[in-house]
């Protein structure tokens, strides 16, 4: 199922159409610090991040991007709250997007001087409805805030920005319960055909936040909603960009890097097999060419998912069978497993080395 949207561009990156859902994230560094920040921006475009968000809590800080964007290797999008003039300070200091709460931005007034200023330079705006900052007078009329009230908060601001006759933004509606970001987007989704950007707002931990967006953000996904999206993750950011494009080469929508499989264990497997996958994972994380490395430890299902994996080990009693495109390599013993999985699929990749 796909869902036509317009496209928008961010930088270089095209968002909606044709184009592939991109993956985004958020610096956690203090963005006055341009420096901290540039080395962070640099290891999440290592990861595979396609665009990144800085927080602009004050002027100085919109001045740092006038550092930031020209050495940024990807597109940074200015993400405001509260003062419309850092929204111009930004811009001024070169930002290829701005994520505007439409919930605190202020009067009517101040989003037509960024929306001015926007049309002048050609950058997109984001209408990022939170449920936990909902305009008071919603919230009085549906009690809470439900998908309903976020979807009235977008269509508002959408039509703020059509009658202003400026037609570059994409939307988000999150919030931390599932459910409600689901039937925000689904309602929505039936109504406008902007670009969406998706994701379950203060999501939590690593480990808690990766469960709760892969289910949400998979959901969304696989209905054909969704054109870039955010996994947020109380953590570094470089987690948020892999979760991201693990949710997407799970649904076969990107291809990047590894695809790693592996048995949940039970009473037949006779190797450390826990030790090696994760050690094997750990090693290949960063590869950059797709291919399929499967970490079996028994001999049921072990051979047959081996041999269908580019490159794979099943595992016996202390040792285990190394498999490439499908044919036995060679028996390595168990403390050697690691090595030899790693070492062939840095070759069958083209690399040489750690």
């Amino acid at each position: 199922m796909s869902r036509a949207t317009r496209q928008i561009t961010v930088g270089k990156v095209r968002v909606g159409g044709d184009a592939p859902v991109s993956v985004q994230s958020m610096c956690n560094t203090d963005t006055r610090d341009a420096a901290a920040t540039l080395a962070q921006i640099g290891r999440l475009a290592e990861a595979g991040c396609e665009i990144v968000r800085c927080a602009v809590p004050d002027q100085e800080a919109a001045r740092a991007l006038a550092k930031i964007c020209p050495q940024s290797p990807m597109p940074v999008i200015a993400d405001i709250h509260f003062d419309y003039r850092l929204a111009l300070g930004s811009l001024q200091s070169g930002v290829d997007g701005l994520r505007l709460n439409p919930g605190n931005i202020g009067e009517r007034w101040k989003v037509e001087e960024v929306v001015k200023a926007c049309a002048e330079r050609r950058v997109p705006i984001r209408i990022g409805v939170n449920g936990g900052s909902l305009e008071k007078e919603l919230l009085e009329k549906y009690g809470h805030p439900t998908a309903e009230a976020m979807v009235e908060s977008a269509l508002g601001h959408i039509r703020l920005l059509e009658d202003l006759g400026y037609p570059e933004i994409k939307v988000s509606l999150k919030a931390s319960d599932i459910r409600r970001t689901v039937e925000a987007y689904r309602l929505l989704a039936a109504k406008v055909d902007y670009p969406l950007h998706i994701g379950i707002t203060e999501a939590g931990t690593t480990w808690s936040g990766t469960i709760k967006s892969a289910v949400g953000l998979g959901t969304l996904l696989y209905e054909g909603i969704g054109d870039t999206l955010r996994v947020s993750l109380t953590g570094d950011p470089v987690e948020e960009v892999r979760v991201g494009w693990e949710i997407l080469k799970s649904l076969g929508l990107r291809e990047r890097g590894p695809v790693f499989v592996s048995c949940p264990t039970c009473g037949r497997c006779q190797i450390n097999l826990i030790e090696v996958a994760e050690e094997v994972e750990r090693r290949l994380h960063d590869l950059p060419k797709k291919i399929t490395v499967a970490v079996m430890g028994c001999v049921v299902n072990g051979p047959g998912e081996a041999r269908e994996a580019d490159v794979g080990i099943a595992g016996g009693r202390g040792q285990g069978l190394l498999f490439r495109k499908g044919e036995v390599v060679r028996k390595v013993p168990q403390e050697q497993l690691a090595d030899a999985l790693v070492e062939e699929a840095r070759q069958l990749a083209g690399l040489e080395g750690e």
